[in-house]
């Protein structure tokens, strides 16, 4: 019975929550715990408030799942429950600061590919870069996120944030550009 769990798409498992079988709810949230914590670390950084938050993403996923079309991606339904109890979260703390980014998972993907600078040592270049995502308007900061480190598709970060995909391709493009204008304004080599 496990092996037939961890072989079906999450779509499927979706498919038999809605059928009834709210035990296979489960399985979704095994799947999806770890990914939306590190998703709500990026938006906020007390653990308490996290596990409330991913609590209540789960409780409004669970409570929602019959809105759910099975013809579309769970994740990107999932993602976007999440984005919608972090904007809220954001909003009741009038502050919008991301903790440290996990260098390993951010720099292969953006920075290293500009020809980054060898010679800052790793706790450096994740201050550097906290600094400049603090700097970027959450419309971009948040499809930078959501590709880099969630590895979502710019689909599915359409998706989640109600924009077109022609926007989110733009919108990371000009995250890039701004994050290296803010590089240079706080005085770091590329």
């Amino acid at each position: 019975m496990e092996q037939k769990k961890s072989q079906q798409s999450d779509e499927d498992i979706a498919a038999l929550v809605q059928a009834g079988d709210v035990d296979f709810f489960g399985v979704l949230i095994h799947r999806y715990k770890e990914k939306m914590i590190r998703y709500a670390r990026k938006f906020l950084s007390d653990n308490e408030d996290i596990s409330d938050i991913i609590q209540e993403i789960f409780i409004k996923a669970y409570t929602n799942i019959q809105s759910f079309d099975i013809n579309r991606k769970f994740s990107s339904w999932l993602y976007r429950i999440a984005h919608n109890e972090l904007v809220n979260a954001l909003k009741k703390r009038k502050k919008n600061t991301l903790p440290l980014f996990d260098l390993d998972t951010f720099l292969p993907y953006s920075i290293k590919d500009d020809s980054f600078s060898q010679d800052i040592d790793s706790q450096d270049t994740q201050k550097m870069i906290n600094k400049c995502l603090d700097q970027l308007e959450p419309k971009y900061r948040e499809p930078i996120i959501l590709y880099y480190l969630e590895d979502l598709s710019y689909k599915e970060i359409a998706e989640v944030m109600r924009i077109p995909i022609s926007t989110v391709g733009i919108r990371i493009k000009r995250a890039k550009e701004k994050m290296k204008f803010i590089f240079k304004k706080l005085g770091y080599r590329l």
